[in-house]
């Protein structure tokens, strides 16, 4: 078991890529201001980000992250799923 949980560690850390400027993000789940709000709320917290755009009927979120900073994206689709929604970053 801690050799199958080291391997998944490792793998995200491998897969995880870095990304700076603009980021857009769809959000499936996503219903209510409510939601939008608490997505607001998750990503202002994380020193990485600028701005924050998140559009409840788009079902989106726009990041701008601060110059010379980057953000991975393992760690946006968690934020997004630790507030109970699915993303999936746009190219």
């Amino acid at each position: 078991m801690k050799l199958f949980i080291a391997t998944m560690l490792l793998a995200a850390t491998v897969f995880a890529k870095p990304l700076t400027g603009e980021v857009h993000v769809q959000v499936k789940g996503m219903v209510c201001a409510f939601c939008a709000q608490g997505l607001t709320k998750s990503f202002k917290k994380l020193p990485e980000v600028q701005d924050v755009n998140v559009s409840l009927e788009g079902k989106f979120v726009h990041l701008v992250l601060k110059k010379d900073q980057s953000l991975e994206d393992t760690k946006i689709l968690d934020t997004i799923k630790d507030a109970g929604y699915e993303g999936v970053i746009g190219h």
